[in-house]
């Protein structure tokens, strides 16, 4: 079985902010899978497709912070190697909208929904990959306001423009594994 556990926050007060980009990036792969709608099962909402038998699409209901948790449960229910078969898809301010970059580990950066999963697992050994939503154009706006606020609409389509690229590295990494996609798929920069 191989995962993409994509981060966000459950809710519509947070449904269109940019943390919650890996949940957007989840609804296309789902859709471009033929898969069902997401429906909710314990601590995550969980989808397949029938295009990519064997993937499943999770999205985590226990917000950001608590991502970790969403995990746990996945790991007492499901046989998967985290390293090996799960993939993060996760918000990035490191990175500008309309940019992704695949990492086979790592430190969380500060990212406190990779925190929570690495401190489940008790390992940063996993795959994720990071949709970029900017950096604040002033270093005095907070950066938990930043990423829970709407991205003006041209950079909302500049970051959705990056998901046919972005969908054709997960269907690689799901071939080849992570380090093969990262290879392919990172741009220098």
């Amino acid at each position: 079985m191989r995962l993409l556990l994509a981060l966000g926050n459950p809710g519509a007060k947070y449904r269109d902010t940019r943390h919650n980009i890996g949940w957007w990036f989840a609804d296309r792969l789902a859709l471009g899978w033929g898969g069902e709608p997401f429906r909710a099962d314990g601590a995550t909402a969980w989808t397949t497709g029938a295009a990519r038998p064997g993937v499943e699409i999770h999205k985590p209901l226990t917000y950001m912070n608590r991502s970790g948790e969403s995990l746990a449960e996945l790991l007492a229910a499901r046989r998967f190697d985290p390293a090996a078969d799960m993939l993060v898809l996760v918000d990035d301010v490191a990175l500008p909208a309309g940019r992704f970059r695949l990492r086979a580990r790592g430190s969380p950066g500060g990212h406190n929904g990779l925190a929570s999963i690495s401190a489940s697992l008790g390992s940063d050994d996993y795959g994720r990959l990071r949709l970029g939503v900017g950096r604040p154009p002033d270093e005095r706006i907070d950066l938990a306001a930043w990423v829970l606020s709407r991205m003006p609409r041209a950079e909302e389509e500049e970051a959705l423009g990056a998901f046919p690229r972005a969908a054709e590295a997960v269907e690689y990494w799901l071939e080849h594994g992570v380090e093969a996609a990262m290879n392919r798929f990172n741009r220098p920069g």
